[in-house]
């Protein structure tokens, strides 16, 4: 590094002076500002607080288990671990697992999102208030007792498969699907449509109405108005829906824990713990973490930067 440079680098570091200087502001303001000030820092102390205790504590602690030698304390220094992860084909399937199966159900599940929000938000539908109780009502639900009522519903002796089966005078085994890949699917899209719905619900309601009326007497047809129109407004509210859904479909567990039909990366996790397995489960939840944290901040920038258009 160059002189200059350093010496660039030198200047816009706080001097020990300036953070004394910042601190005794802050004890005892004497300004308007540093009052301001304060209040930030008061405000902002629970959360770090809570950030430290409950984030970067354990995570730390996630990471010095994952490189230890010995599975059951802090031992040495090995990577064997992540080099499992990334070697080992079985690993890497169910890493595969987990991508494919989490991006079609954000797809599916923000697509059906989509014509949900836009019918809540444009048209006076009869018993509205009990149809948005219906669609928000998963979100309350534990993972288990969604898989449950995938079940219920669509196991051998569920509700409708035993109606279908009635009907077409099959074998109810024969039709029954709760405890294959699309009965997993269907509690994932379950699960995951409310939340997609709901941020949509407020994007679509900072949608410009005048444009869209504007669009509709110019002759645009409904599907036209929406494409030109309503959809380049909503876009940003989309981006964000397919990130928090997206986040959602790699974060469940109850559900799986039910229905373990597809070996995905958050059940891989539980079973190496089951194991004793703590190095890898270490290594498991450390690339699971940057993975989620790395998609979140690009997904925000590409968010932000649809907004700034």
């Amino acid at each position: 590094m160059s002189t200059g440079r350093l010496q660039n680098v030198r200047e816009s570091l706080p001097s020990s002076r300036g953070i004394a200087a910042l601190a005794s502001a802050l004890v005892d303001p004497t300004t308007e500002r540093d009052r301001e000030r304060r209040r930030i820092v008061a405000l902002s102390l629970p959360f770090a607080s809570l950030l430290l205790v409950a984030g970067v504590y354990p995570l730390l602690e996630v990471v010095r288990i994952s490189v230890s030698a010995e599975p059951f304390q802090s031992v040495g220094f090995t990577l064997d671990a992540y080099r499992t992860l990334f070697t080992d084909p079985y690993y890497l399937r169910v890493g595969v697992n987990t991508l494919w199966f989490a991006a079609l159900t954000t797809l599916v599940s923000v697509g059906l999102a989509v014509p949900i929000a836009h019918s809540l938000e444009k048209y006076d539908l009869p018993g509205e208030d009990v149809f948005v109780t219906l669609v928000s009502f998963p979100i309350s639900l534990p993972g288990i007792v969604a898989a449950f009522m995938i079940l219920v519903m669509f196991g051998n002796n569920g509700v409708v498969t035993n109606l279908v089966a009635t009907f077409a005078r099959m074998n109810p085994t024969d039709i029954a699907f709760a405890v294959s890949v699309p009965g997993l699917f269907l509690a994932f899209v379950y699960s995951m449509v409310p939340r997609a719905t709901l941020i949509l619900r407020g994007t679509y309601a900072e949608v410009e109405g005048a444009a869209e009326e504007a669009a509709q007497a110019l002759g645009a047809t409904p599907f036209q108005t929406f494409r030109h129109v309503t959809f380049p407004q909503i876009r940003p509210g989309i981006t964000g829906a397919l990130i928090l859904t997206f986040r959602t479909g790699l974060a469940i567990f109850g559900t799986l824990i039910v229905i373990q039909t597809l070996v995905v990366w958050t059940l891989q996790l539980d079973r190496e713990l089951a194991a004793g397995a703590f190095p890898v489960a270490g290594a498991m939840a450390t690339v699971y973490f940057v993975f989620v944290f790395g998609f979140t901040a690009l997904g925000l920038r590409y968010t932000s930067a649809e907004v700034g258009l």
